[in-house]
């Protein structure tokens, strides 16, 4: 991780970037399935998030066509993360495993855990084969809304494409 916080903070270039190593874990919050039920009884107001988020090192996920891989250099706690911590209105999980029935790319989804967040800011590491506009180097931010570029009815209003979701709290990664 050295390597790619130096290139950052001296602002390599793009070639610099791309051949920069990758490791094969990285640091996240996550929450575990195992433990979907812990708060089963407990009302809304008394489950705790600080007892169902763990920081682990998890595998960094091979990236789709579509994707990019990105250092993540800040993020914030939003109502999805929190969500997600108290596993309401439903479990993430659910929603990671009907993701993953989707395709042989969503199946990376459907993890015993899952990486919560969904709003970063980074820069990009790598880019899947389809990515056309950004390379190693740019620097990004990241929303939430998670859609389909070549679904049709997400290009007037993202919010109403048929597969439309939430990045972090219904997908993995």
């Amino acid at each position: 991780m050295k390597n790619i916080l130096e290139a950052i903070e001296n602002g390599a270039d793009s070639a610099t970037f791309a051949a920069l190593e990758i490791p094969v874990t990285y640091r996240a919050a996550v929450v575990l399935k195992s433990e979907e039920e812990m708060f089963a009884g407990v009302t809304s107001a008394n489950k705790d998030p600080r007892k169902s988020v763990h920081i682990q090192d998890v595998a960094v996920p091979q990236i789709a066509p579509d994707e990019v891989l990105i250092a993540v250099m800040a993020s914030s706690i939003n109502f999805n993360t929190v969500w997600s911590s108290i596993f309401e209105p439903i479990s993430t999980f659910s929603a990671l495993t009907r993701l993953a029935r989707e395709s042989e790319w969503a199946k990376r989804h459907d993890l015993p855990y899952h990486v919560i967040g969904s709003d970063a800011s980074g820069v990009v590491l790598r880019v899947g084969s389809a990515v056309r506009n950004w390379k190693p180097g740019d620097k990004i931010t990241v929303h939430c809304n998670h859609v389909d570029d070549q679904d049709p009815t997400s290009h007037n209003d993202s919010m109403l494409g048929n597969n439309q979701r939430i990045w972090g709290y219904e997908t993995n990664f």
